[in-house]
């Protein structure tokens, strides 16, 4: 989106008021360019979570979706949490609830629940541990011998059986905007730049994950290209991190794998509900204490790997 007055005049007011409610922005790295320029940290879930958590700030304004505010909730209660557009949601953490993991634990008593951080804080709450798309491998790995459900996302739970050569039981969710890549998107773009790299996200089909050069969650693909040598990549993720890459590494070309794979929820925050969340304090996000609590267990496991 190119720079307008308006854009500008909202910007400026939005700088404005962070500072008179001492708050922090925190912008998802699938997020509209403008939004991302206005952030103070630019990240994945995990990552700005852990922001919320550390910055001296009294409200953290969370643009990204739904369960990304819960989390940052989660972490510093303390906090008002702020998600500028309610309605910023998330298809696959709404793909299984409590009760629906509930009773899969009971057909399987023995078995440890892996939670992915995209998933509601009621399920994290009834989890034995989180992991995100970076560290999932090393987490159920960490987890030794046993049966082990994984929720909700049955792709990135079949790339984590495809590196430990391990099964699991895998709750049927799925990301709606990573499964419209397909392998001939992948295949056709690497003919068409020869010596360029693909890099995926674990969240795609294993059809898509067999064929690229690279499976990497968003912040590793940020790290990736940084060090990499080559000139060309073609990225099968949401197509905004692409505005971040193209940004942090000028002297680069990056190709985005699929028009098909744009996330239409991480597009519902704008400026002006930048603004209008930081006027009113509005909408918030609050996990309520005993889902907390029972959630934050599950968190810190993670983060105790």
């Amino acid at each position: 989106m190119s720079i307008t007055v308006e854009n500008t005049d909202l910007t400026r007011r939005i700088h404005e008021l962070k500072r008179r409610r001492n708050a922090v922005i925190l912008v998802h790295n699938y997020q509209r360019s403008e939004v991302q320029d206005i952030g103070d940290f630019i990240g994945d879930s995990l990552e700005l979570s852990r922001q919320a958590a550390e910055a001296p700030a009294d409200v953290i304004v969370f643009c990204g979706v739904h369960f990304m505010a819960e989390t940052a909730s989660i972490l510093c209660p303390d906090k008002v949490v702020l998600l500028p557009n309610i309605g910023a949601g998330c298809p696959m953490a709404d793909m299984i609830n409590a009760e629906e993991l509930i009773k899969l634990k009971q057909k399987s008593p023995s078995a440890r629940v892996v939670c992915y951080v995209n998933s509601t804080a009621e399920v994290k709450a009834e989890s034995d541990i989180c992991c995100t798309s970076a560290n999932a491998v090393r987490v159920v790995q960490s987890l030794g011998e046993g049966e082990i459900i994984f929720v909700p996302d049955q792709f990135l739970g079949k790339y984590v059986e495809s590196k430990l050569n391990r099964d699991m039981i895998l709750w049927p969710g799925y990301c709606p905007t990573h499964v419209k890549i397909k392998p001939d998107d992948i295949l056709q773009l690497k003919e068409q730049y020869p010596g360029s790299i693909s890099l995926v996200h674990p969240e795609c089909r294993p059809e898509v994950t067999a064929v690229a050069d690279e499976v990497l969650s968003t912040g590793g693909m940020i790290r990736f290209v940084k060090q990499s040598e080559a000139e060309i990549f073609i990225i099968g993720t949401e197509r905004e991190i692409i505005y971040r890459l193209q940004k942090e590494n000028p002297g680069k070309k990056f190709i985005h794998a699929s028009p098909k794979a744009v996330c239409p929820n991480m597009k519902k925050i704008t400026l002006q509900h930048v603004l209008s969340s930081l006027e009113e304090l509005k909408p918030e996000v609050k996990v309520p204490e005993d889902i907390r609590l029972k959630a934050r267990k599950a968190v810190d496991r993670m983060l105790s790997i």
